[in-house]
């Protein structure tokens, strides 16, 4: 057992100018800086992510103890306030996500999150790549739709595939008896993306790595997100990649509450099909885009990734203080 931190002092200096130029960044553009609370009644519903869960004893709402679910993301919280007028806005907060420590994930980070009310999807991965070049010793950033992507790399159509296609394709790269028993598309493409394209996004031949931008998810991966009006396939979703890493996911955002409340309870009903508990839905959330959320994208950005980036740090553990084993 060691009391030490994971990270040197020296890191952890540069970790608090790197958070710094970002608030500068925000500052300049004349961007709200806001805090939203880290826990919550309501949760994700996202089959694909879980949350931490306590039990609060001291509820005004009931005499019970009732369920608080700390934030796998400010995103809800701070649409609340988009929808209440706030403008601009970005919040540097913690986030929670029960899953494995790993060499890119502390199940308690720290991510940038912002807000820009009359951006589509765009115009936000613009700023994105401004703020990005202020951070990394980069100079440009490329750009390539999830569908040309696949097309490129494997050679296959991800937006009209079948099943059995992908199937045909996962096989040669994992010969395992859960691939030929999968009877869910988004499942395979998902396992094709994060296993055989992602990790070489943001990587160049001649070693002069760019951040690259993916967009135009498939609709059925982006509970968040607007559908292409001109193509209703996909979704206006991006991710940002540097050299193989996940650095940020960004949605121009969906403003219809009924078909946000119908996606919710998608997200549960496949969860339950899954053996999974389903998630109360955050009505708080849904009541603000029934009032009315103004036309915005977002983005969140993972702190401590990008800051691995620019200090070419090998592990998350070399730009956090404690990891969640020794905290």
């Amino acid at each position: 057992m060691s009391w030490k931190p994971t990270a040197t002092i020296a890191a952890l200096k540069t970790r608090a100018s790197i958070i710094k130029t970002i608030r500068e960044f925000f500052e300049s553009r004349e961007v709200l800086e806001v805090e939203t609370p880290l826990l919550s009644n309501g949760t994700v519903t996202d089959v694909h992510l879980d949350p931490f869960v306590t039990e609060f004893e001291h509820s005004s709402k009931s005499n019970e103890s009732t369920s608080l679910y700390l934030q796998t993301s400010p995103e809800f919280a701070m649409k609340r306030l988009l929808a209440a007028g706030s403008g601009p806005i970005f919040q540097i907060s913690k986030a929670f996500r029960n899953e494995a420590l790993g060499r890119y994930h502390n199940p308690e980070f720290t991510m940038l999150e912002w807000y820009r009310p009359d951006y589509d999807d765009h115009q936000l991965m613009d700023e994105v790549a401004d703020l990005v070049q202020t951070v990394l010793p980069i100079d440009r950033v490329k750009r390539v739709s999830y569908q040309q992507v696949f097309i490129q790399q494997l050679n296959i159509d991800p937006l009209t595939a079948s099943l059995e296609s992908l199937k045909h394709v996962a096989l040669n790269y994992h010969d395992d008896e859960w691939i030929k028993a999968e009877t869910d598309v988004d499942t395979l493409l998902q396992w094709l993306f994060s296993t055989q394209i992602e990790p070489t996004l943001g990587l160049e031949q001649d070693g002069n790595n760019v951040p690259c931008f993916v967009y135009d998810f498939p609709a059925s991966q982006a509970s968040l997100a607007k559908l292409n009006n001109a193509n209703p396939a996909v979704a206006h979703r991006f991710e940002l990649y540097f050299e193989g890493v996940e650095l940020a996911n960004g949605f121009f955002e969906l403003q219809d509450h009924k078909e946000q409340l119908q996606r919710f309870e998608q997200d549960n009903h496949k969860r339950e099909q899954l053996n999974k508990p389903s998630r109360p839905i955050d009505q708080y959330f849904i009541a603000a885009l029934k009032k009315g959320l103004p036309q915005c994208s977002g983005v969140a950005l993972g702190i401590d990734r990008l800051i691995m980036c620019a200090m070419q740090a090998s592990h998350i553990d070399d730009v956090i203080s404690f990891n969640t084993d020794n905290a």
